[in-house]
């Protein structure tokens, strides 16, 4: 079997996420699927590294798809640039060995969400940020980003529903950036759980308008309890930035 690896930047404002879910649904693994089973006159299955929720963006998804048959990997890009919608891109593909596993193999993953702190609207990132009116207070979000950091159990700050998976996952740094208008908050760690980017970032955006003190987010994290995290960021200002292998 041949391997082929795909680098995939998408706008996911019109998605229902990554993974697909069924005959018609409207996803980006179903699109690209698609195109890659017309292509070769039989269905493909492609993995993702990620599987990013409704209206979350991509920079740099990586995914792997096999064939029988070695094709020229110009010929499989030039086909799925004719035929994708122009809100997915497959920037490149090429071969890999055998093994490879988009998913499995992937050893970090970084994401960046992106705030436009401001009274007025930004028309033109309304799709590709959470715009926040209240002045958020950077130095005390990056002293709460601090909990975060570590091996934790990350049950309260996940909407994931299968109890036989562990929800410890580990972060390697979070950074916060404020430029301009835009606050730019970057997670970096080994794996996320289903909304939990978004989590944080909801609690952080309440500790940086002061409706949160930094003190209880260990408490929360301790305590396993879904229901003490209400808030979720929106989806359209996370974006999936980097992957390593």
């Amino acid at each position: 079997m041949n391997n082929y690896k795909m680098l995939i930047q998408y706008d996911g404002s019109r998605y229902k996420g990554w993974q697909r879910l069924g005959n018609g649904e409207n996803t980006i693994q179903g699109k690209i699927e698609h195109v890659l089973s017309e292509m070769v006159g039989r269905p493909i299955e492609i993995i993702g590294c990620s599987r990013t929720d409704a209206g979350v963006h991509a920079f740099a998804q990586i995914a792997n798809f096999k064939l029988e048959e070695q094709l020229p990997v110009e010929e499989i890009q030039a086909y799925l640039h004719k035929y994708l919608p122009n809100d997915i891109s497959v920037v490149q593909v090429e071969e890999t060995h055998e093994r490879f596993h988009a998913r499995y193999n992937a050893k970090a993953k970084t994401y960046v969400y992106k705030i436009w702190n401001e009274q007025h609207t930004n028309p033109f990132m309304r799709k590709y940020s959470m715009h926040v009116t209240e002045k958020l207070d950077i130095a005390k979000m990056k002293q709460a980003a601090r909990h975060f950091v570590g091996k934790h159990d990350f049950t309260a700050f996940s909407n994931a529903k299968s109890k036989k998976k562990s929800m410890v996952r580990e972060i390697y740094a979070i950074e916060i950036i404020k430029e301009g208008s835009f606050i730019y908050i970057r997670v970096k760690g080994d794996g996320f759980l289903y909304n939990m980017v978004r989590k944080i970032v909801a609690t952080l955006i309440e500790v940086g308008n002061e409706t949160r003190s930094e003190a209880t987010i260990p408490e929360m994290i301790a305590s396993k309890d879904r229901s003490v995290v209400t808030s979720l960021a929106d989806a359209a200002g996370l974006h999936l930035e980097h992957v390593e292998f």
